[in-house]
């Protein structure tokens, strides 16, 4: 908890915090660099093993993510009725 009678200290815990937080969203995005270099090391090896097998996981992704916008839409109208209008 931050001391509001000694402005030093909640600066010094403040700035913590916000280092803290950078360093976490660096380490986020290092973690997502390094899945997505490997999603395609994998892909690229399987696509040697079996050739086609990029495209195919392509057309898959696609009409997964299609079927995912679908459901969130789909799902996302029955909510919005029992949300405020500003929060739809």
């Amino acid at each position: 908890m931050v001391n509001h009678k000694d402005p030093e200290t909640a600066k010094n815990k403040s700035r913590i915090l916000l280092e803290q937080i950078k360093s976490l969203q660096q380490e986020d995005e290092t973690l997502h660099n390094i899945l997505a270099v490997d999603v395609w090391a994998l892909a690229k090896t399987m696509d040697e093993f079996q050739p086609g097998f990029w495209s195919a996981f392509m057309k898959n992704r696609e009409k997964a993510f299609k079927r995912f916008i679908a459901e969130t839409i789909k799902n996302k109208s029955s909510t919005s009725r029992k949300r405020p209008p500003f929060l739809r």
